[in-house]
């Protein structure tokens, strides 16, 4: 497949492009800001916060050159990915499936918040309630996409409601005087200076370590989703190619191929603002998602910390609930459970969404004979596939035990990503790209910055974990 030639749109404006990188922070503040981070630091006080600021931005590389590639071309990233070499993109294919088997337990873990909220179904064990709610809400995100015209709209709309009430809700509760008076201990600990480890590491929690590493953000295959937000809003050459789930009852306008940018007298100063919104748009994702990590750990530390509170089995949001207890009461609780809920489910929903879009994507891409379906009924199918997968994946185990599976399998990819990446945009596509689209050397060298450091963590993670390092 080679690339067609096509002008590059203007910059619409900051009002109407602004968008993925909302979605990219509310779908972040899934497991690594609400469960595992607030473990980490509960358990063991500041001993390990000072990974979280490099863990965060760890991940801004590969979101700009992943975005880079579906600007330039209108794309996919997975296409990209197959584009480089054919049996690699299957290899990712193969371990990004298996990596989202996991993802029903995201709706299990809000479920667990709704359970302790309303004690429903009377007189259920509390496995009972968390797969009772869990399964209650898939239903109703599902509906929610069926019956939605454009699904990125919902998706964004409903994502930046959740932003918005958690950062709300995190910086109200921070601001009481129990939490307020830890402040000062709490931002010395995050550039390393703290006490000593308060108690024996438990080389169990290496997996927990990893996936509060991994997830500070959008970590493994979950960072790729960013990519197709970007296509369906249309942004830059993605404007040419349209959308995989179009207008309910108009056609398909999805293009089998993707278009790099014309050689025109205004393309470059286009480029130069299209290349300034994806910084922004990245690190909207990433600094948002650092803030309310931070509030999280903060809240653990003066809240948790001192009583010995652990987020464990089926109790993974509601042991949080002290967050907003301390000042609110009662209500406090209770408003809390329901913003986790919200917290957690809205990681299945964006997640069904994404990972079916790129089901179909790759499916139509590997094997022509299935565009005999449109990708739009592929996008139903595999989203039909997911939820019955997810919703059977939910029974085998606590949602804990679900999301470190899910993050180990996707840290291998995050550990391949920036290779690939550089290969992609520095070699395949610059050489076909005219001058002033080239990505820089700056962002090839932090490139190799990001895949030094996650490989290194890899390292470390077998060692502790197979070779009985402590």
């Amino acid at each position: 497949m080679s690339y067609g030639r096509k002008p590059i749109p203007p910059f619409p404006g900051w009002a109407a492009a602004l968008g993925p990188g909302i979605v990219w922070m509310a779908l972040a503040q899934g497991s690594g800001e609400l469960i595992w981070w607030p473990y980490i630091v509960a358990k063991y006080g500041l001993t390990f916060l000072f990974l979280l600021i490099p863990a965060c931005f760890l991940q801004y590389p590969l979101t700009v050159e992943i975005g880079r590639y579906t600007l330039l071309t209108g794309e996919s990233i997975f296409q990209g990915f197959i584009r480089l070499h054919r049996g690699f993109g299957i290899f990712l294919w193969i371990l990004m499936t298996l990596s989202f088997l996991w993802f029903g337990a995201f709706a299990s873990a809000g479920g667990t918040a709704m359970a302790a909220l309303t004690r429903f179904p009377a007189g259920w064990s509390p496995r009972g309630q968390t797969l009772f709610w869990a399964y209650a809400t898939i239903a109703i995100f599902l509906i929610a996409i069926l019956l939605s015209g454009v699904v990125y709209t919902l998706i964004e709309w409903f994502m930046k409601i959740v932003a918005v009430t958690t950062v709300a809700g995190l910086l109200w509760a921070c601001l009481q005087p129990e939490v307020f008076q830890a402040t000062p201990g709490f931002f010395a600990g995050l550039f390393g200076i703290s006490d000593p480890i308060p108690r024996p590491w438990d080389r169990a929690d290496a997996t927990k370590l990893l996936t509060a590493i991994t997830f500070a953000g959008l970590g493994g295959f979950w960072i790729l989703f960013y990519s197709y937000w970007l296509r369906d809003k249309g942004s830059a050459m993605a404007a040419h190619v349209g959308r995989i789930t179009g207008l309910a009852g108009k056609p398909e306008t999805i293009t089998a191929e993707g278009f790099l940018p014309e050689e025109t007298a205004d393309a470059p100063a286009h480029w130069a603002r299209w290349e300034r919104y994806l910084s922004t748009d990245a690190l909207i994702g990433i600094c948002g998602n650092l803030a309310t990590t931070l509030m999280t750990c903060l809240l653990a530390y003066a809240l948790l910390f001192p009583k010995g509170l652990l987020p464990q089995e089926y109790e993974l949001a509601v042991v949080q609930s002290r967050f907003f207890e301390v000042s609110w009461g009662a209500f406090g609780r209770i408003l809390f459970l329901i913003v986790a809920a919200a917290f957690l489910t809205d990681t299945w929903l964006a997640t069904a969404d994404a990972v079916s879009r790129m089901q179909a994507d790759i499916v139509t891409i590997l094997f022509p004979a299935t565009k005999k379906i449109s990708v739009r009924h592929w996008y139903y199918i595999f989203l039909g596939l997911l939820t019955g997968i997810t919703s059977l994946t939910m029974l085998l185990d606590q949602p804990g035990p679900l999301i470190l599976v899910s993050a180990v399998i996707g840290f291998a990819g995050t550990v391949i990503f920036p290779v690939a990446l550089y290969l992609l945009n520095h070699r395949l596509l610059a050489a076909q790209l005219p001058e002033w689209a080239r990505p820089s050397k700056r962002s090839a060298w932090l490139l190799g910055v990001s895949f030094i450091a996650y490989f290194c963590l890899a390292v470390g993670y077998l060692w502790i974990v197979w070779a009985g390092g402590s």
